[in-house]
């Protein structure tokens, strides 16, 4: 690149997991990227398709050593002053609990150039999966997307209240935490036999779905493996109850 001009930054969504997910946007940009700074979730298969870019793992998994993110934001403000084509993938759409505006900010005042591409995200690729509609007709006017963690200094389960008149609830980086989910909930008043589901590595193969109710959902989580889950709750999900039971629990197992 040439001194004194800079590259520009494609806040790219992986979507839930599968490759075939991608936008073709998403896919172009990968084919012609120079680096790529990606999640820990992003699967392998996405990342072959930029075989001609240096790959950075930039990795932030709930609980586990991650990287910082002003470091991630130098990063990006120093590769763009290095490479053409600089591409920041993150899991599902990066303006969903993707810590998106940090990186935005930083680039806007570094003066670099950059352009945001959707993704589907992962509650949409969960939902499609289980076959229940967000917003089914006559049962859900509303749906809420909502990630239990708290900050430091912040009350616990204080993000329930915001749950109380809401239709469909969706839980983001939710499994590990379930037994303190479903207390929260319970605790503002969503009743303990309230349908739920529960969706880990949406998209993939090695997916699983539990059926479950509110107050069921610690012991749904204690047979959870690592990958990625989501909490589904409302109404729309009383029928995964009776059905689930004659599905099979790992997707493609019959392939």
């Amino acid at each position: 690149m040439e001194a004194g001009r800079s590259g520009r930054v494609y806040l790219v969504g992986a979507g839930p997991g599968a490759a075939d997910l991608l936008t073709l946007r998403a896919a172009r940009l990968l084919a012609r990227a120079d680096i790529v700074f990606h999640d820990a979730l992003v699967q392998p298969d996405v990342l072959a398709l930029a075989p001609q870019a240096r790959l950075v793992a930039v990795g932030k998994r709930s609980g586990r050593l991650s990287t910082a993110q002003q470091f991630i934001n130098k990063q990006l403000v120093d590769a763009a002053r290095q490479y053409g084509c600089v591409v920041r993938l993150k899991g599902g759409d990066p303006m969903l609990f993707g810590r998106a505006q940090e990186e935005i900010d930083a680039l806007h005042q570094a003066g670099i150039g950059l352009e945001i591409v959707p993704g589907i995200s992962a509650a949409f690729g969960a939902s499609a999966e289980v076959g229940q509609s967000l917003t089914r007709r006559g049962m859900s006017r509303s749906v809420l997307f909502l990630t239990p963690a708290v900050g430091k200094g912040e009350v616990p389960h204080a993000w329930a209240d915001a749950t109380k008149d809401v239709d469909t609830l969706v839980l983001y980086m939710a499994g590990r935490q379930a037994r303190d989910i479903a207390d929260g909930l319970i605790a503002a008043g969503i009743p303990a036999g309230r349908p739920a589901m529960l969706v880990e590595n949406a998209s993939l193969p090695q997916q699983r779905m539990w059926p479950t109710t509110v107050g069921g959902l610690p012991d749904a989580a204690a047979q959870l493996a690592e990958g990625p889950a989501l909490i589904l709750v409302g109404e729309v999900y009383a029928e995964c109850l009776p059905q689930a039971l004659a599905l099979p629990r790992l997707r493609h197992a019959a392939a």
